[in-house]
């Protein structure tokens, strides 16, 4: 069940160089919702996801943090950006791109250091959070040494010592070898005792029941459907219409040339 409104999405449009990316979206986030952007690449998810992180700012239109605007003027005040970057927390697609320190257990004590904590609490805070991800055992060694799988352990824990009230998500399972899928997706399924707020932004079909209980269905910078998973699954024509699904035409001689051919929806991996 969903509490109050965590975020607030009021015709949000952002352009790339002209390209539209964003084009009129408005949306609503719960508290404790586990939600799904779903989308071929290209659909706006990815942006969208920076813009509730205030990474970036519609040209138009308006985005609420429980109550609170986020644009420039807001997060240009310490105070506030303080408080926001410690209550929302994003993890990139590629983990290179947010991994710099020199070990991973400086990646992780990072944001606390920033935040000012106490050394004995930030010191205990990323003691538990790698144990939780699995990683003490990398916590000397430097990040950009790491497999895909590793880094992006890594990435999340960088994130989730932080303990944010919202945790946004950029394709967590991209590129990872199933064990480590499958380590994301029972982290995405019980962080925070399944009462935390968790955005997630994939192409991939079969993550979304698993992890979601709220889909957002994007194409071309629009939002083209918002109900349960289940629901947005069952439905072809409107995934084959996302270009998440395509159909190809299958031979089956044993049939004969004629009857043995028909077509089968597949998923597509944007």
């Amino acid at each position: 069940m969903g509490g109050a409104l965590m975020f607030l999405v009021e015709n949000a449009v952002f352009r790339y160089q002209g390209v539209v990316a964003l084009d009129g979206v408005s949306l609503e986030i719960a508290e404790g919702k586990r939600s799904v952007l779903l989308g071929a690449n290209g659909s706006g998810k990815s942006t969208l996801l920076r813009i509730l992180d205030g990474l970036c700012y519609p040209e138009s239109g308006r985005i609420t943090f429980r109550g609170d605007t986020i644009d420039q003027a807001s997060l240009e005040r310490d105070e506030f950006a303080q408080a926001f970057r410690r209550r929302v927390g994003l993890v990139f697609q590629n983990p290179d791109v947010q991994l710099f320190n020199p070990t991973v257990l400086d990646e992780i004590a990072f944001g606390p250091l920033q935040m000012r904590w106490p050394k004995d609490d930030i010191l205990k805070r990323v003691e538990a959070t790698m144990a939780t991800m699995e990683i003490t055992h990398l916590k000397d060694r430097p990040p950009h040494r790491l497999s895909g799988g590793e880094k992006k352990r890594v990435a999340i824990a960088s994130v989730l010592v932080l303990d944010p009230e919202v945790l946004l998500l950029d394709e967590p399972t991209a590129a990872l070898d199933p064990r480590s899928q499958s380590q994301i997706i029972d982290l995405l399924i019980g962080w925070g005792g399944g009462r935390k707020t968790v955005i997630t932004a994939t192409h991939d079909l079969g993550l979304v029941e698993d992890i979601a209980d709220d889909c957002f269905l994007l194409q071309q910078g629009r939002l083209v459907a918002h109900a349960a998973p289940s629901v947005i699954l069952k439905d072809e024509a409107l995934l084959r219409a996302a270009n998440l699904i395509h159909e190809h035409r299958h031979a089956h001689p044993s049939l004969g040339l004629t009857a043995g051919e028909h077509t089968h929806p597949h998923a597509h991996r944007t």
